[in-house]
């Protein structure tokens, strides 16, 4: 006989008291503070974790000192629902998070003042980006799918964070440091963020393959690194290579080194489209690398898993538009 498979979820059945009211309400926000999907008014499911085992028994523990009554039970699946459609409740609170928070950074990026900055416009900018960075990590604790979203939300806040930096002038002057001088960076250490996704997969793949075929790849948290000496950073916070404007970092690393191959560019609006979501070039096939992408990063948490899968499946994008266009 085979064995019956593990428990994927974990319920909290509760029965709150009708007043005071107020009790209600926090229990709700404290539930969705945690993640935590309502199945009917008084039962919520989590993916089973040690985690939410713990987050569980805390809100029960808190239900019960407010006179109510509450458990916590293991559940292989929810009555009515598929496990697919237990992950689809939790993709879609959370993709309705990243639509909220990228909806407040665009009004932030439309309300920058033009000309010159001081320090007080400067203060302020740093201490909203900060505020907006904290809610999206909040929101990833709780992303236990990979909901879509996320990326735009941190193309729109690596923007608000370039307004951080040198005077215009200061960044054209780094913008054509190294256009056409694919020599100069030759066996770097590469640097970006942990978690890599589409531009940070695609970007790796075409340094190695068309910039620096010696490239190395370090993955780190983000905001306040510093590099050492021979690294370049991409895709995350003050990179030598990055976002610029409505461009994505696998757009800036052509336009700087010069690559002009119509079999790149095809790659680029794809991954423009899949990373910042905004529809400029219209791509119907960036829905089909957007999906594998995902699964690619809900099979392998390890950044350098994740590079090989992404490697291979730009290597064959590569050929198709290659072959496609001879």
């Amino acid at each position: 006989m085979s064995k019956p498979p593990e428990p994927r979820w974990l319920l909290l059945i509760h029965q709150i008291p009708p007043k005071p009211n107020y009790f209600r309400v926090k229990i709700g926000r404290r539930l969705q503070r945690l993640g935590a999907a309502a199945i009917k008014n008084s039962v919520y499911v989590l993916p089973k974790s040690d985690q939410s085992q713990e987050d569980f028994e805390w809100v029960v523990r808190e239900i019960v000192e407010g006179g109510g009554e509450a458990s916590v039970c293991e559940a292989r699946f929810v009555e009515g629902l598929s496990d697919a459609e237990v992950e689809g409740l939790f993709n879609s609170a959370r993709e309705a998070d990243y639509l909220e928070l990228a909806n407040e950074a665009r009004r932030l990026r439309s309300q920058l003042p033009r000309g010159k900055k001081g320090d007080d416009y400067r203060n302020e900018l740093e201490s909203t980006i900060a505020r907006l960075r904290k809610r999206l990590e909040e929101i990833e604790r709780v992303d236990f799918f990979a909901a879509t979203g996320r990326d735009a939300v941190e193309a729109l806040l690596v923007e608000l964070e370039e307004k951080l930096k040198a005077s215009a002038i200061e960044d054209a002057e780094k913008g054509d440091r190294y256009v056409g001088a694919i020599e100069k960076v030759q066996g770097r250490v590469w640097v970006t963020r942990k978690g890599i996704h589409v531009d940070r997969m695609g970007s790796a793949w075409l340094i190695r393959r068309f910039i620096d075929k010696d490239a190395r790849f370090k993955f780190v948290s983000g905001k306040g690194y510093r590099p050492e000496p021979q690294e370049l950073r991409f895709d995350m916070f003050e990179a030598e290579f990055t976002h610029e404007g409505d461009r994505c970092t696998f757009e800036v690393l052509l336009q700087r080194f010069g690559l002009t191959d119509p079999a790149l560019k095809q790659i680029a609006e794809i991954v423009h489209d899949i990373d910042l979501k905004d529809e400029k070039f219209g791509r119907e096939d960036a829905l089909g690398l957007d999906r594998l992408i995902a699964g690619i990063a809900m099979a392998h948490p390890e950044d350098e898993k994740r590079l090989a899968e992404g490697v291979a499946v730009f290597n064959s994008l590569y050929e198709y538009f290659k072959r496609k266009r001879a």
